[in-house]
């Protein structure tokens, strides 16, 4: 279906037509109509559907100008990457519009964005934490929402945000549209659904655990770490396809060692983004990876689903993930919108139960390819590929009462202490050889 297809008023068409957006993907055209008419959402969408343009033109186009200070939409996102990319893509669509919009965040000074808000904003887009701390601070006021969207729900849930996510929605106005979206439907999902939404209509732009259109996936067996990196490095070198490539590692240190390897060879060209990089670090790799500048991007699980970027022709899952969910968020960072993409896993021995249970979820046979001849198969293993040696147990004789005869003296007779009651008769007779008694009080 067409953007032009979709009752927008001439400013959004306006801003899309500037954008080249012109085909709307599945989710977007299926939210729009049942946002249109005010009832609540339930969007089950992967990574890479276009969900955020779905919410964002139905909540465009019905909201009105007010000289208002306080907002009325309000969107919940995981992570920071995502506010700003949030905010970015609002501006983008109301450039034809009077419209505020204020993005809210942690890790950075919250004086400035207290500022903003308190200047008066239509929407706010922001983290759970830092939402909450303007909130009891007072600068933020809530009573005026009337869309509420919580997005990446079972990310939020699945990174510790439960009770803040309750505390909003218990602040929020009884009168409210919500729309919730989510790649997988949890019972804890399910639990803010039942308490918080009014019968929402649920949408699927594909069932969940298919693998996504577009994407053509294909895995290589490896022996460990060193040879996945020599495989890496030989895929860059050949492949000039390979030109926006997201690497997926599963810890922030072999994030860091295999930026070390590799930069080596394609200097200036590797970008590396993880929890523990700053905030100023963290956006810049972003930023030149979008813009281009770098060529590959190394990640942690932190950006699978909280950033948004265009154009990545390859995902490669340098480790697979614990859990089946994360592979279908990370390689739907690619073939994105409706466009082609390629998904390519290095998957050791100890990894191919994760990978055999990510097909079975998909429902799918990931193709096998076989290693070049010219990748070299490292030896050298890492000390957490390392045999673990079983330790020896070792019993310890315990030396018996009569071996400790040294250490121990028997006490004296007169500092031995009996519990026996003593009448005050025997004492007497004890004392004087003949029973005593005591003198009648006066």
């Amino acid at each position: 279906m067409l953007f032009s297809e979709l009752n927008l008023n001439a400013s959004l068409q306006n801003a899309l037509t500037d954008l080249g957006y012109t085909q709307a993907t599945t989710i977007q055209h299926k939210v729009f109509p049942v946002m249109m008419s005010g009832r609540d959402i339930c969007g089950i969408a992967q990574t890479g559907t276009g969900k955020t343009i779905a919410y964002l033109l139905p909540c465009l186009r019905l909201w009105s100008f007010t000289k208002e200070k306080n907002p009325t939409i309000l969107i919940l996102v995981p992570t920071r990457e995502l506010v700003v990319q949030v905010v970015e893509e609002v501006k983008r669509l109301t450039s034809y519009m009077s419209f505020r919009v204020v993005g809210v965040y942690g890790g950075v000074n919250m004086r400035p964005q207290a500022d903003a808000v308190a200047e008066g904003c239509d929407m706010v887009v922001g983290t759970p934490g830092r939402l909450m701390d303007l909130v009891y601070q007072g600068t933020l006021k809530l009573k005026g929402i009337k869309k509420f969207i919580l997005d990446e729900a079972d990310e939020m849930l699945n990174l510790g945000f439960r009770p803040q996510i309750f505390q909003i929605m218990e602040v929020l106005p009884q009168k409210r549209q919500n729309l919730l979206f989510s790649a997988t439907l949890s019972p804890d999902v399910e639990s803010i659904l039942d308490v918080y939404f009014n019968t929402p209509q649920r949408i699927e732009a594909a069932p969940a655990g298919t693998p996504l259109e577009g994407i053509s996936q294909s895995y290589y067996k490896v022996p460990n770490f060193y040879t996945k990196v020599n495989l890496l490095e030989s895929l860059l070198g050949f492949d000039k396809t390979m030109n926006k490539v997201l690497v997926f590692i599963s810890t922030r240190r072999k994030a860091d060692v295999l930026h070390e390897l590799i930069n080596e060879r394609f200097q200036e060209q590797i970008g590396v983004i993880h929890s523990n990089k700053d905030q100023k670090t963290r956006f810049n790799s972003v930023r030149k990876f979008d813009d281009g500048s770098f060529r590959v991007l190394i990640a942690t699980d932190i950006i699978a689903r909280g950033i948004d970027l265009a154009g990545v022709s390859h995902v490669v899952n340098f480790d697979i993930p614990d859990e089946v969910e994360a592979y279908i968020h990370r390689i739907g960072r690619t073939g994105r919108a409706d466009q082609k993409g390629i998904a390519i896993s290095f998957v050791t021995e100890k990894e191919q139960p994760l990978f055999d249970a990510i097909q079975e979820y998909m429902k799918y046979e990931v193709p096998e390819v076989e290693i070049p001849e010219e990748v070299e198969i490292s030896t050298e293993l890492t000390n957490d590929e390392k045999p673990k040696g079983n330790l020896k147990e070792i019993y310890i004789k315990l030396p018996t009462f009569k071996e400790m005869s040294g250490a121990f003296h028997q006490k004296l007779e007169k500092n031995k202490k009996v519990n026996v009651k003593v009448r005050h008769s025997d004492k007497m007779m004890a004392k004087y050889g003949k029973p005593q008694k005591r003198k009648p009080r006066k």
